[in-house]
């Protein structure tokens, strides 16, 4: 029975909570949480003089979804800013496209852009493409990011505002690609990428006034296709600061959990202990500088990822052995997770090969021996798993982290399908035995990596069906033993992202106490057939009560 009337009453259409199983006729809400959700009936108790009705004529509401694994500076940066490139562009589009973007550009401006497709990367690695790209970007310094954004590809003229020549020496967990000879051919691994984008950034005008219009373009999308609630995968001061100022003049539409990286990345600013010295500064209702990042390894198209077979030889003058070699040591990851416990915050570790996936298991068995307060645990991408570590997931009570939601053939998944070996691939985002195990498993976009656009309702339909969206034309479906349920998918981006992100006493659920953040659907994704959820449309939105988008 109610005590009191609603600001808002929904009605009129089904309601599923973001609990498998869990099904509604409506809910309300009254300063900006649900105080009700049941029947009919149960919920117009609720109704008062003043209340608002939302009438769902039939159409579905769901919790607002929530991205566990997003790059919203990057993503957004891309979306409004720079050149687009899409992964399936070969060489010649790209060239073409840098000479058109070169073209709009004032004296010294950087040509900026992305994503490369990894095949494409690849093919520019050498001196004659590296010349071709100088000519393309008529004198311009050009920075090109692949689909792993563990990679760039620059021209000349960025090397030289590095401050790089054949002569430099590769840093610590990076790699300056060249040519038999010695040669520099522009390509640059891992943290080589880092001195890539300082020289690009120091070259920029107005930062700040760059990263507000980024981070606005990137609220925007993920609003207008659901999302409210989201975890940035990396975020620098200039991160936090420029949401702060955004949460200041009312254009923050989300509950945003930061993840700050614990070394050196691939984004210019402090980090480690002087990071998280700065973050408390920041911390507000909205956001929320929880989690520490951990890269413990790379990604497979470059041979960084860390696995536990050796990578495919192509070449005879290559290692047979070779299975790449962790970022960490096990001592250091196990001190790094036990100072998060320290400092009362998470941990969301990058690990995309089986190896490095035990790693971080290993480290977290010996943390949870601990007396004490205890860190929420994250493993991020977790692509290939051991059969036998699987289990490891819900007994150390560790988050599978599953992202990017690339689980259908695409450039991306075939670029990883040359370097590791097949008995590894065959094993490939084991979503249904880890579920089997009791393991919660959170659903998250990497975007904008791997990713021409950002469509949650594309990786919930390929969680359930392994396969590419029909109009792809590509018939293949993707280790689709390990195919999950519908609400199990729905489930990944609501309420197991909530819990794997420490925020599920706020949203995550249609659930009483929690904040009224919830979606109208255009179609009922649990009914239609399941290649046509990728077409979901959000019709409304609604943060905290207030609709903050509407398709009219």
């Amino acid at each position: 029975m109610s005590t009191g009337s609603a600001d808002l009453v929904v009605t009129g259409g089904p309601v599923h909570t973001g609990i498998p199983g869990e099904r509604a006729e409506g809910f309300a809400v009254r300063n900006g949480r649900i105080v009700a959700v049941g029947t009919a009936g149960e919920v117009d108790a609720w109704c008062g003089p003043g209340t608002r009705r939302l009438d769902l004529a039939g159409r579905l509401a769901v919790p607002g979804l929530i991205d566990g694994h997003i790059h919203l500076g990057i993503g957004g940066t891309q979306l409004a800013l720079e050149l687009p490139l899409l992964p399936t562009d070969g060489p010649d589009e790209v060239l073409t496209k840098v000479r058109d973007w070169a073209g709009r550009l004032e004296p010294d401006e950087w040509i900026v852009g992305g994503i490369l497709g990894s095949g494409t990367y690849a093919a520019l690695n050498s001196r004659e493409m590296l010349r071709r790209l100088d000519e393309a970007s008529l004198g311009h310094p050009v920075l090109l990011r692949d689909d792993t954004m563990h990679n760039r590809q620059v021209n000349s003229a960025a090397l030289a505002a590095m401050g790089v020549d054949d002569t430099t020496p590769d840093p610590p967990g990076g790699t300056y690609a060249r040519d038999a000879d010695g040669r520099l051919t522009g390509a640059l691994w891992e943290l080589t990428s880092t001195r890539a984008e300082e020289a690009a950034k120091s070259a920029q005008r107005d930062p700040h006034g760059r990263l507000m219009t980024a981070l606005r373009a990137a609220l925007e999308r993920t609003r207008r296709i659901g999302y409210t609630s989201l975890q940035d995968a990396a975020t620098m001061e200039h991160h936090l600061a420029a949401l702060q100022d955004l949460e200041r003049s009312g254009d923050l539409p989300a509950w945003i959990v930061a993840s700050m990286p614990a070394r050196d990345f691939l984004e210019a600013g402090a980090v480690g202990e002087e990071l998280f010295a700065q973050a408390p500064q920041y911390r507000s209702e909205q956001i929320r500088p929880d989690f520490v990042k951990f890269v413990i390894d790379g990604v497979p198209t470059t041979r960084t990822t860390a696995l536990l077979h050796p990578y495919r030889c192509h070449h005879d003058s290559e290692d047979s052995e070779f299975r790449g070699t962790p970022y960490w040591s096990l001592d250091e990851l196990t001190a790094g997770l036990r100072r998060c416990a320290e400092l009362g915050l998470g941990a969301k570790i990058h690990a995309t090969g089986d190896a490095s996936v035990r790693l971080a298991l290993d480290a977290a068995a010996i943390v949870r021996k601990d007396p004490g307060p205890q860190p929420i645990i994250q493993i991020a991408h977790m692509s290939f798993i051991a059969p036998e570590d699987l289990p490891r997931f819900a007994e150390l009570d560790v988050y599978a982290d599953a992202c990017p939601f690339l689980w259908h053939p695409s450039p991306l998944f075939d670029a990883v399908a040359h370097q590791v070996p097949t008995e590894t691939m065959d094993r490939i985002w084991p979503f249904k035995d880890l579920l089997a195990t009791g393991a919660v498993v959170a659903g998250g976009s990497d975007w904008p990596v791997g990713l021409p656009e950002l469509n949650p309702w594309l990786g919930i339909e390929t969680m359930v069906t392994r396969g590419a969206p029909e109009e792809q034309g590509d018939p293949r479906r993707i280790n689709p033993e390990q195919a999950i349920t519908r609400e199990q998918a729905v489930a990944a981006f609501t309420s197991a992202s909530a819990r794997a992100l420490g925020i599920d006493d706020r949203t995550g659920a249609l659930r009483p106490g929690l904040s009224a953040d919830f979606l109208v659907l255009d179609r009922n994704i649990f009914e239609v057939p399941a290649t046509e959820i990728h077409r979901t449309g959000v019709d409304e939105t609604y943060f905290r009560g207030e609709c903050v988008h509407s398709r009219g």
